[in-house]
């Protein structure tokens, strides 16, 4: 009978369930908000502040006037730009941290970069300094060779831009057109 007593008691002790407490419940539900957003705006100021940390980089060059004849053209994505060498130190100034879109069109005069939505830009072949295929860019990594990073001189910085195409068979043929039109150019600067 001992047993018994105890289970009777817990029994008849039973009390009902806590009422959940709703302005607690608010009032965190509030400052995690504004938690997030204070953690969102200070982001937007790190990158605000990047740029004009990099200010001191000259304006985009826009694609010269005249018609060149294309001779490779690709649409894919612009995942950035970088300073040469260092795939996490991404440049931002002028729009070049913005990823969007990208049509790139390869003539004699040099790289013409469209991003809908985006700055425009160009790079003139005599800036053309390296094309490969590499793994990663600020912000995105690929597997190895997915991605198609062109380095250019501007102002007096190299800047490693990152390409994926729609169709990432195109990479091969864009870098070995893209460094043996550096050769030539770095041959014919020579002479």
């Amino acid at each position: 009978m001992t047993s018994v007593a105890p289970v009777i008691l817990l029994a008849a002790e039973k009390e009902s369930a806590e009422v959940t407490d709703w302005a607690a419940r608010v009032g965190w539900v509030v400052g995690l908000g504004l938690f997030v957003a204070l953690v969102y705006w200070l982001m937007r100021e790190g990158w605000k502040w990047r740029g004009t940390l990099q200010g001191d980089l000259p304006e985009l060059p826009s694609a010269p006037e005249g018609d060149f004849p294309a001779r490779l053209a690709m649409s894919g994505r612009y995942h950035g730009s970088t300073t040469a060498g260092q795939w996490l130190d991404r440049i931002v100034a002028h729009g070049l941290g913005t990823r969007s879109r990208v049509e790139l069109t390869l003539t004699d005069a040099g790289l013409d970069v469209v991003r809908p939505g985006a700055n425009d830009f160009f790079v003139p072949v005599g800036a053309l300094r390296e094309a490969r295929l590499d793994k990663g860019i600020a912000g995105k990594v690929l597997t190895e060779g997915g991605l198609l990073v062109v380095t250019w001189a501007h102002g007096d910085k190299l800047i490693d831009s990152g390409f994926r195409s729609d169709h990432a068979a195109e990479h091969n043929e864009w870098v070995e057109t893209l460094n043996d039109m550096i050769n030539k150019t770095e041959t014919e600067g020579a002479r």
